[in-house]
């Protein structure tokens, strides 16, 4: 099978890409560039948390509503939110209503304030974590990796919630730990150029 399809413009995309027509955006502007910002950063941890069990179609399309209930992602707000915060969450049908992923987003903020105090910034953490060339599987082969493990148990033993190793591996894929464009895709380069210009927190 074919690692690329043919995109709206005529060049080579991910195969993902179509699962559906707004994954082309996704995939073109965000999926794979190198992100140090923290509360980019911690808003996909949540994200990708929320979609365990689930497909990213149906987190993307609510990425809007997820980012209004949560306080646009900053995790200083979040961490301040009560149990009436998650009453009214469970309530909000413009997000996935789980109580055991919400109250994990509340703790996760807290840890990220405690992250943020003990390293600098999440980014300074988190970019420890990006894996040598050497070390990296096929793009698009694995769904889990040895960076991957080594983060999500440190994240766990600093009391994060649901950040797996699956979960940690899907959040390094989009935020360009990892350049996991598939050989072909027209992307992979542009991926790779701006992951060479970022500068590691």
């Amino acid at each position: 099978m074919s690692k690329t399809i043919e995109g709206p413009d005529g060049r080579p995309r991910c195969a993902w890409c179509a699962a559906a027509p707004e994954f082309f955006d996704y995939h073109d502007q965000e999926w794979g560039f190198p992100v140090g910002d923290d509360i980019r950063l911690f808003e996909k941890l949540c994200l990708e948390s929320f979609q365990s069990g689930l497909s990213w179609r149906t987190i993307l399309a609510k990425r809007e509503g997820f980012r209004a209930a949560f306080a646009g992602f900053d995790f200083h707000k979040v961490a301040a939110f009560g149990p009436e915060d998650v009453e009214r969450l469970l309530a909000d049908a413009s997000i996935v209503r789980h109580r055991g992923k919400i109250e994990a987003v509340i703790n996760n903020a807290a840890r990220a304030c405690e992250m943020v105090a003990a390293e600098g910034s999440l980014a300074a953490f988190i970019w420890r974590y990006e894996p040598r060339p050497e070390d990296l599987a096929t793009p698009q082969s694995a769904s889990t990796s040895a960076a991957s493990v080594a983060l999500s148990k440190e994240l766990r033993k600093r009391g994060w919630k649901f950040v797996g190793p699956t979960t940690v591996y899907a959040f390094m894929q989009a935020m360009g730990l990892i350049n996991d464009h598939a050989e072909g895709c027209a992307l992979r380069p542009e991926a790779e150029a701006a992951r060479a210009r970022f500068p590691r927190p």
